[in-house]
């Protein structure tokens, strides 16, 4: 058996990832010097993957400086983030590219109709405030099966959300289902697969109403990624990314391999946002900022 380093594809991301790591050892980014920012220089970016990240996988750091250490690593958003946030985004120059605060939580979505009154009112709410912000996508979940079959979850799905697309056409804001596995993270979600997803967005009908393709999530849930982006791709317009398994780092430790995915979505020519949405392994902030800035060179192609 072959040294699983002469691999082609193990060796090319352990070149990028190891090139990355050295760059970040004698960069003064990861220097530790200045404890506000931890990253003290701009990365120098290709352009053509519009870099975003989620804040709950950093919440350990204050948003202020957050923002800081991310703008400085060429990320160009944040993904997941509310209002009462919006202005701090905005002082550092970055865009909420996948807005959140409509939803009430992962489980208790648009597939059961006795949330559909609260679901409606908090997206009525919302969607004029994403639009007055400047932002344009605003992020909704299926919520859990408890035991509906797909039929119903499609219907009730399409009942609620028919309700408030109107609105989000005319502010042009796009509602994002994301795809979450319920092998692990998320038992019972009902959007877990991008076949279900698509005859969702099938029924309703809009061009306001899209998937979020969550990396991680898919691969456990069903695999063939790159396939399954290229056959489904105008339903898409988000990425989240994540390791597998473990959600964590998505260098050599895990099975997938990004830059391939991330050519594959810039050869179909997407012009949205992928967002890092890993769990860092270090515990201290520049341990966890040197993660990301990992990961967003790893996806940089």
């Amino acid at each position: 058996m072959a040294d699983s380093q002469s691999h082609p594809r193990r060796r090319a991301i352990k070149n990028i990832v190891l090139g990355s790591l050295a760059m970040g050892a004698a960069h003064p980014a990861f220097s530790g010097n200045d404890p506000q920012t931890k990253v003290k220089e701009v990365t120098r970016l290709k352009g053509n993957i519009h870099h975003s990240v989620c804040r709950w996988c950093y919440n350990d750091i204050p948003l202020e400086e957050f923002c800081v250490a991310a703008k400085k690593i060429g990320i160009e958003a944040i993904d997941l983030v509310g209002p009462k946030d919006w202005p701090v985004l905005q002082k550092h120059g970055l865009y909420s590219s996948m807005c959140n605060g409509a939803e009430i939580n992962l489980v208790d979505g648009w597939n059961h109709t006795e949330f559909h009154a609260k679901l409606i009112k908090n997206y009525t709410e919302m969607i004029p405030l994403v639009a007055k912000a400047g932002y344009k996508q605003l992020i909704c979940f299926s919520g859990s099966r408890r035991n509906l079959d797909d039929e119903t979850g499609w219907k009730n799905c399409m009942e609620g959300l028919k309700k408030v697309i109107g609105l989000a056409e005319k502010h042009k804001v796009t509602l994002v289902m994301e795809l979450l596995n319920s092998k692990i993270d998320h038992k019972d979600y009902q959007c877990d697969k991008t076949a279900w997803g698509v005859e969702l967005c099938k029924r309703i009908g809009s061009e306001n109403f899209k998937l979020l393709y969550d990396i991680y999530h898919m691969q456990i849930d069903e695999g063939d990624v790159i396939r399954t982006i290229r056959e489904n791709f105008s339903y898409l317009s988000h990425f989240h990314t994540g390791g597998v398994p473990g959600r964590r780092e998505i260098n050599q430790s895990q099975e997938l391999y990004y830059p391939a995915i991330m050519k594959a979505i810039i050869d179909l020519g997407f012009k949205g946002y992928v967002a890092q949405e890993f769990i860092p392994t270090p515990k201290d902030a520049e341990g966890q900022l040197a993660s990301l800035r990992e990961g967003v060179m790893i996806c940089d192609v």
